[in-house]
């Protein structure tokens, strides 16, 4: 779906309540959590949804305004006056014109990432349906996500643990980045992750570039080959839910992956299409 089919009639104002950096002074990438307050009695989000903001546009083309969608970073609750109280995880972005150079800053990602607390901004939404929890306590979750589509993960496995303290089943979290630098929610400023790193249910597995001053890949390859065996007979278990988040291009890689895991393509489209019809397969993708 396009972004400008999406429905944006039912718009409501947020007050920032809090923003602050969630990547270390050292990673090249400015990663923000945006703490935002909704005052209106019939706005409601869940894990797993999406929200617009609705930016100034570019007067110059034509553009009312800008808009671009974000997950919900953690779980959604009351705030003090009976709104909504979430959280968005915003990357502050810049794009090079591939013909004359020239550096352009992303209209959303910068117009977000200067917000300071007091100020409003202007929703639409929330898209797409939540993701919902298996019913099996002894399900297995592989979650994987890169870059800010880590974000609709911490608040899953939040929500989880918090709804089904006795879930018995396990949680593979795949996370895709550049360096170790820009693990979020796993580095010195935030490691939201490291209060489950003790149970016996969760596991959180990085997968970084080999090459990572270069515009190198992630190397999933490296971290599903340490574990194809085991990943190809979970896959094939029916407990098994499989959750994809991020951008639309790690579709593609972890079709490739998953090929290779199951020893064709073939094979691998076949089982994905079995997953597909269970609601065992969701997708996060923008």
């Amino acid at each position: 779906m396009r972004l400008q089919d999406y429905d944006i009639t039912n718009q409501f104002l947020a007050t920032v309540v809090d923003t602050y950096c969630i990547t270390p002074l050292q990673s090249a990438a400015e990663v923000r959590e945006i703490v935002l307050d909704i005052n209106q009695a019939d706005f409601d989000i869940k894990v797993g949804q999406n929200v617009g903001v609705l930016t100034p546009g570019q007067k110059e083309f034509g553009q009312d305004h800008h808009l671009r969608l974000y997950s919900i970073a953690d779980v959604p609750e009351q705030n003090a006056s009976g709104g909504v109280r979430m959280h968005i995880c915003v990357r502050r972005c810049s794009y090079i014109d591939e013909f004359s150079g020239e550096e352009f800053r992303g209209l959303a990602s910068n117009y977000l990432c200067d917000l300071n607390s007091g100020d409003t901004v202007t929703l639409t939404g929330p898209y797409g349906p939540a993701f919902q929890l298996p019913a099996e306590r002894d399900a297995l979750l592989i979650l994987i996500g890169a870059g800010t589509g880590i974000a609709p993960f911490r608040a899953m496995v939040k929500q989880l643990y918090r709804s089904q303290p006795e879930f018995s089943g396990r949680v593979w979290l795949f996370h895709g980045a550049r360096t170790g630098l820009d693990l979020l929610y796993m580095n010195d400023v935030r490691n939201d992750f490291a209060q489950y790193y003790d149970r016996d249910t969760f596991e959180a597995i990085a997968a970084l570039s080999h090459r990572p001053h270069w515009s190198t890949a992630i190397d999933w390859n490296s971290v599903f080959d340490s574990r194809s065996e085991e990943l190809w007979t979970v896959l094939l278990d029916s407990k098994t839910y499989v959750y994809l988040a991020g951008l639309a291009a790690i579709r593609h890689e972890l079709d490739s992956e998953f090929a290779r895991i199951a020893g064709c393509e073939e094979t691998w489209a076949s089982r994905k299409a079995e997953l597909e019809a269970d609601n065992r397969w969701v997708e996060l993708l923008y």
